[in-house]
């Protein structure tokens, strides 16, 4: 399921349904053939009530009796006997404070059959029960709390009705949910619709769109969405500046994105730990180290304190560069600092030295570890034993001091 519980909880989420029946959810004419996404297969197949039934029953709902009309032809009272089990299970769990008026409709939604209409049945919902924002937060909450699979229709649904209040607020968690699933023409159907609707992009909105294009590849369509932002003709803020950096570095192009980010800190502005973490990545594959470097400084500059992931990051950059000088120096500023090695470094370490066939500066740099109580994990350990192995070293002393440094081997002071 598309995590969509949030989406409903403070706002309406206007979604992207579009259905081309003669209710009133069609008089909205920029839904109409659009086709109407669902997450799941409707897993519930059983024959239930439908709206075909013309027998009239009475509804106390609140403090109100509310008499259907026989035109909606639905009974809300009843599901009828031929439910399933887990239909039977699901609505006996429903809140015992929710609303008559909403249990109504969630009972109707849990024996929802492939041969009914769900927009037929919301509409006479809607028109029998005459319910309230509230009453369809309450019934999006219950859908999202049991994972039902027609969640995001009635979303899409609720988005068309007058009562429901839609707000850009609930076109932004729309399109988010779309982007984070790779939904593409689903969320830039919602876009449109929301325009069409009179509801004006924001930065918001166009941020989560950077993401979107970026993750699926589409640089000059994040960068128009970026573009798009400062022509708003308002500050952009730290969502928007960090999208434009990821967009870039997804792209294979760390210098552009840093050049965002020097943007960025013009206006005082810094990006989060995993944005510059992202960047520092990027340099430290292609091992630039000048350019990891420099990320490296922006993340201190930025009051962000470097743990051992971001500091092997750049010992990788050193290592791959083939400065195993400056790699060490940046191993013993961690523990000038206080940060241990992680067996990453170590093992980098070791891997630089091997490169530079540098056994004595490795055993120099294994004693200094032992001296400071850190171990060999398994990562740095294959790397020596590797080493040791193309070195033709199978017994002897050389083995039996470097294998000192491993936890299995190392020796315990009496």
């Amino acid at each position: 399921m598309l995590n969509v519980a949030s989406l409903m909880l403070s706002n309406p989420y206007p979604l992207s349904i579009l259905t081309t029946t003669t209710t009133k959810f069609c008089h909205h004419s920029l839904w109409i053939n659009i086709p109407c996404p669902s997450l799941v297969k409707h897993p519930n197949k059983s024959k239930c009530a439908s709206l075909s039934h013309s027998t009239i029953i009475p509804l106390e709902c609140e403090a109100e009796e509310i008499v259907e009309k026989e035109e909606s032809g639905v009974k809300w009272h009843d599901v009828g006997s031929d439910i399933t089990e887990s239909q039977k299970d699901a609505i006996s769990q429903l809140p015992p404070k929710m609303s008559n008026r909403c249990k109504a409709l969630m009972k109707r939604i849990i024996c929802f059959s492939e041969d009914e209409n769900l927009s037929l049945l919301l509409a006479a919902w809607v028109k029998t029960m005459k319910p309230r924002r509230c009453d369809w937060l309450s019934i999006l909450k219950e859908m999202k709390r049991s994972n039902n699979p027609l969640l995001l229709e009635v979303m899409e649904l609720a988005l068309l009705e007058d009562s429901f209040e839609a707000a850009v607020h609930d076109y932004t968690k729309l399109i988010d949910t779309y982007a984070k699933h790779g939904r593409l023409e689903s969320a830039e159907n919602a876009l449109q619709a929301m325009k069409s609707r009179g509801f004006p992009s924001d930065q918001v909105i166009l941020t989560v769109m950077i993401h979107m294009y970026s993750k699926a590849g589409d640089l000059d369509r994040a960068k128009e969405a970026f573009e798009e932002i400062q022509l708003l003709g308002v500050p952009l803020d730290t969502r928007a500046y960090g999208a434009m950096i990821m967009a870039y570095v997804r792209a294979g192009l760390p210098d552009l994105a840093e050049g965002v980010m020097i943007e960025m800190e013009a206006e005082d502005m810094y990006a989060g730990r995993e944005v510059y973490k992202a960047l520092l990545r990027a340099y430290s594959l292609n091992g630039d180290a000048r350019g990891a470097q420099r990320v490296f400084d922006a993340i201190q500059f930025a009051s962000i304190v470097p743990d051992s992931k971001l500091c092997a990051l750049l010992v990788n950059a050193y290592c791959v560069s083939g400065d195993s000088d400056k790699a060490r120096s940046v191993i013993e500023n961690m523990r000038s600092a206080g940060l241990q090695p992680s067996g990453k470094c170590v093992a980098l370490m070791l891997g630089a030295y091997e490169r530079e066939n540098g056994l004595d500066k490795a055993l120099a740099f294994l004693m200094e570890l032992e001296n400071d109580g850190v171990s060999v994990d398994q990562e740095a350990s294959e790397v020596l034993d590797r080493w040791l192995e193309k070195l033709g070293v199978a017994d002897g002393e050389l083995q039996h001091v470097l294998r000192r440094f491993s936890p299995e081997e190392r020796e315990v002071p009496k």
